[in-house]
């Protein structure tokens, strides 16, 4: 078989982006994963203002590095014409366009589907936007928070006092998600028709599809999922369990045969299949509380190693509750070599491979750039020389 190309198979697409934040870089840096090259407009002086987040990667900011590796940082001050003409120049030989600016803003510029696609019938648009193009709420400001608000997560999530976030950006992860799958999309259908198309994504959207499971456990005006912490929602026992030696395991039984294994040969109380309060899953979600304090009795006197080998043997799922730090030294992701090096500003980071395997190519995995560090080059690029590019810059354009 032949050996993997370093080439993705986006090699040669070229991809304008007028992105901040989380969900448009998310989109662009996966893009850039399989090859493409990502031109990254920031604002002189400025930039993404995810650059400013924070400095906990050795300066840089933690999302900065985590969704813009392997891309281009052009500055352009599009409030000027002389740089507005440059992004022309650039959209003119781009295949996507991709941009998650304010409501409006894109259009107000001329950059709408509509606008360009006369002009250059062959561009992907893409935009994202936190409810959409229309509709009442088109013109709401929307971050990742209020969209977890708005689409009812913060109501399935929590403890039974108390809904709380999730810990990481899902609406932003969840709206980069689907424009990143629907630019590929638009791009295969290029291929069968020679035409663009118009990607739209809202992040409301996006999360609201994430929420089938407690909209249709909630149908026709049923009671929604509880609230439940870490345990879940409906199936019991199932959630995280303390243990004597300090640690917290997480595991899930499916079913009946699974809670019979369980009694038998991790509680080591095979007459609990028999207690009328834990006989079927719907008796145990009912008698959770008393459930839970006989299985952390029951873990009382052991480590957490000896919990997850009874666990294992009875092939029974479960899991560490780790913290971030293990995340970086779990030996799952190390055996399986998915950490490699990428260049930074502040020098070489660690950075996880992309979640797909493909055996075909191998992911482009190059630098979070320095802001503005390509405008010289791209300029060049379009033909200007040194000077003029010397003359923007003395006049704020880059």
């Amino acid at each position: 078989m032949q050996a993997p190309s370093r080439k993705g198979p986006l090699s040669g697409i070229t991809i304008i982006t007028l992105e901040h934040a989380i969900a448009a870089p998310f989109c662009t840096r996966q893009l850039a994963d399989l090859g493409a090259r990502v031109i990254k407009i920031e604002r002189p002086g400025i930039g993404d203002f995810a650059r400013a987040y924070d400095g906990r990667t050795r300066g840089l900011a933690s999302h900065f590095v985590w969704t813009n590796r392997s891309k281009e940082s052009l500055t352009l001050d599009l409030k000027q014409s002389q740089a507005l003409q440059i992004l022309g120049e650039l959209i003119a030989r781009a295949d996507v366009l991709v941009q998650n600016l304010a409501p409006g803003a894109a259009t107000r510029m001329g950059l709408s589907f509509e606008a360009l696609h006369t002009t250059h019938p062959r561009l992907v648009v893409c935009d994202i936007s936190g409810y959409g193009s229309d509709g009442p709420y088109h013109n709401k400001k929307a971050y990742d928070l209020l969209i977890q608000s708005e689409a009812a997560f913060l109501s399935v999530t929590g403890t039974p006092d108390e809904p709380s976030k999730a810990g990481i950006s899902i609406a932003d992860i969840a709206a980069g998600m689907y424009a990143y799958s629907g630019v590929l999309s638009a791009l295969i259908k290029r291929q069968q028709t020679g035409e663009g198309s118009h990607v739209e994504v809202s992040m409301l959207e996006a999360l609201a599809e994430w929420m089938g499971f407690p909209m249709y456990y909630a149908y026709d005006g049923q009671s929604p999922p509880a609230r439940n912490g870490a345990a879940h929602a409906t199936i019991c026992p199932y959630g995280p369990f303390g243990i004597g030696d300090g640690n917290v395991v997480m595991l899930g039984l499916q079913n009946e045969r699974e809670w019979k294994l369980f009694c038998d040969k991790i509680l080591c109380r095979p007459e609990l299949t028999a207690d009328l309060r834990f006989d079927t899953n719907v008796h145990r979600l009912e008698n959770r509380p008393a459930l839970h304090e006989i299985i952390v009795e029951a873990f009382a006197d052991l480590t957490v190693q000896e919990v997850v080998a009874r666990l294992d043997d009875a092939s029974i799922a479960n899991a560490r509750v780790n913290q971030v730090g293990d995340l970086w030294a779990h030996p799952q992701l190390h055996a399986r070599q998915r950490f490699h090096t990428v260049g930074s500003p502040a020098g070489e980071l660690k950075a996880l491979l992309p979640p797909a395997t493909v055996n075909t190519f191998e992911y482009r995995m190059d630098a979070v750039p320095g802001l503005g560090e390509h405008s010289t080059a791209i300029l060049r690029e379009l033909g200007h020389s040194e000077a003029a590019v010397d003359a923007l810059r003395a006049e704020g354009v880059i």
